[in-house]
């Protein structure tokens, strides 16, 4: 933590826009002139890092300034002045009497900013009590353990090779799930030997269970179509909605899915029988997605009852950025009871606008220049208390691969950066030991496109649906590009604590079987592609968690 000296300075530094590199703080605390070399700085139009040999260049600047005899002309400043105000006088109607008599010249009503109220406390914030924390966030240390993202650890060479890989991978890790799970009524087979066995499994008394990727997936009538593959082969599947008398867990199970439908790529079990009319269809009679029971949630120690906060989708560039509701929430950080129990922040993703990210976008960019984007969300984040450690992903408006899972922000756009931590997307972590899975969350486009009951208006269900299936974004090809890495680290190997998403510009704090389920609200207004779509964000609203009770509060800033 800076100490205040450090902090005032840094401040200064932030409001001109220049940013202090790492090694240069020492020298900055021994000067006494640094108003002075600010000023120079603004009005030579110097922005960004602040380098060494920049401050000596300053430096000498100011020097030469001090040489100078100093000029009077504050008679010929006052003799202009005085006569541009003869000719267009210009009156600040806060000063003047408008009951006296006029005054030639125009009367310019006066400029105020927004007056900053005081964020409202909004429903079902009482139980989210400060006597739920002993101590305050400063009183503790931060303890971030990042049990894994891709940042530094990308392997794959885009080969061939890595694709089948990467889908072994999956096959192997969810099949593995399904099985320790105890719930599959047979021991799997694949599915070559299902084919050279068809006389075998061909009536319901005497099924078969076999493990594989889904693809080919289609609604025929009422019955779902679909073809299950694994590495020695492919079965061609019929799912039909259960008799009307039939209220097993099983028929229960594949009326959801009859339904819902799959997604490209689930990794599912199925339990049949081959059609004796068609000796290539399996009939299935009970289907399986990989096991996602009850949650029990780890939580922090008593002596570290401190709290977590989440936001997503900043876009700061765009025109449509809420800037005067972020200064809301940097004045409510600063003087709220509840914040000083935050000790972490969450970004998960999209900090930045981007630049060419769709097609004449430079038309409602407020910042044209991606490193200024990010040299401005580093002056923003600078604002919240010393106590906040903010943690950074990337999504799909960052200067990263889009190809998911991606890594940290480039370290050239982290030195912008006092105090961050920077992760990779989706990125597992925990927090003074709880578990939290942080991702964008592109991949709710696919799940909305490919699962019936799915909607950009509910994305929580979107968000259930990947804990269902144990992976993050299933469906290749489709609206989330995928690195083909050659182990799918898409997979959610551990049930989260605490699940995390953005990208849709929603927002919702729930639990799902044990497990928090946070859509993290944006900071920007309805854009012009949301207006077409008729998508209504839900803007401004920080989401709090207690790391030691679990308990949730959502704090409305706009």
């Amino acid at each position: 933590m800076a100490d205040g000296g450090w902090r005032i300075i840094s401040l200064k530094l932030l409001a001109a826009k220049l940013f202090p590199a790492a090694d240069i703080s020492e020298r900055l605390l021994a000067i006494d002139n640094l108003d002075q070399l600010i000023s120079i700085a603004v009005d030579e139009g110097m922005t960004g890092l602040l380098t060494n040999e920049i401050l000596s260049n300053l430096e000498q600047k100011s020097r030469s300034i001090t040489s100078e005899p100093e000029k009077d002309d504050e008679t010929d400043s006052e003799s202009v002045s005085e006569d541009f105000n003869e000719m267009v006088p210009v009156l600040d109607a806060a000063k003047q009497d408008l009951n006296n008599k006029p005054t030639q010249g125009r009367v310019l009503a006066p400029i105020s900013p927004p007056e900053l109220k005081p964020a409202e406390r909004p429903h079902g914030l009482p139980h989210f009590s400060l006597d739920g924390f002993p101590m305050l966030a400063t009183d503790v240390d931060i303890e971030l353990d990042i049990h894994f993202d891709i940042t530094g650890k990308s392997t794959t060479e885009g080969k061939l090779s890595d694709i089948i890989s990467h889908f072994n991978s999956r096959l192997e890790k969810i099949k593995k799930m399904l099985i320790t799970s105890g719930k599959l009524p047979n021991r799997p087979i694949e599915t070559n030997q299902l084919a050279r066995n068809k006389s075998r499994y061909s009536d319901s008394n005497n099924t078969a269970t076999i493990v594989g990727l889904v693809n080919d997936v289609r609604h025929k009538g009422e019955n779902l179509h679909f073809k299950v593959e694994d590495i020695s082969g492919e079965i061609f599947c019929v799912l039909r909605p259960p008799r009307a008398m039939d209220g097993s867990a099983a028929a229960k199970r594949r009326n959801t899915i009859a339904v819902a439908g799959l997604m490209e790529d689930d990794v599912v079990g199925v339990t049949g029988f081959i059609n004796p009319g068609s000796r290539d269809m399996l009939l299935v009679e009970d289907i399986h997605l990989a096991p996602m029971t009850r949650h029990t949630k780890r939580c922090a120690e008593e002596n570290q009852a401190v709290s977590a906060a989440f936001v997503s989708d900043l876009h700061v560039g765009s025109k449509t950025f809420l800037r005067f509701q972020w200064d809301k929430l940097v004045k409510w950080f600063h003087e709220d009871p509840l914040a000083k129990t935050i000790k972490y922040l969450v970004l998960s993703g999209d900090a930045v606008d981007g630049v060419g990210i769709y097609k004449d976008q430079d038309k409602e960019l407020e910042i044209v220049d991606v490193y200024k984007q990010y040299e401005e969300v580093a002056r923003l984040t600078e604002l919240l208390p010393d106590w906040v450690e903010t943690i950074i992903l990337p999504g799909n408006h960052d200067a990263v691969r889009p190809a998911e899972p991606q890594p940290s922000l480039d370290p050239m756009i982290q030195q912008y950066f006092n105090s961050a931590t920077f992760v990779g997307n989706p990125c597992d972590f925990s927090l003074h030991g709880v578990r939290t899975l942080a991702y964008h969350g592109v991949s709710i486009m696919d799940f909305v496109s490919s699962i019936k009951h799915v909607t950009f208006s509910k994305p929580e269900i979107a968000m259930a649906e990947m804990l269902e299936r144990r992976h993050l974004a299933p469906t290749w090809g489709g609206k989330t590009p995928l690195s083909p890495e050659p182990e799918d680290h898409m997979v959610i190997e551990n049930i989260p604590d605490i699940f995390v998403t953005g990208h849709v510009h929603g927002h919702h704090c729930g639990d799902y079987k044990g497990s928090t389920l946070i859509q993290s609200s944006t900071w920007q207004d309805q854009t012009g592609y949301m207006r077409m779509l008729g998508f209504q964000p839900k803007p401004c609203i920080l989401t709090v968690v207690n790391l030691n009770t679990h308990k949730t509060a959502s704090v409305p800033f706009a």
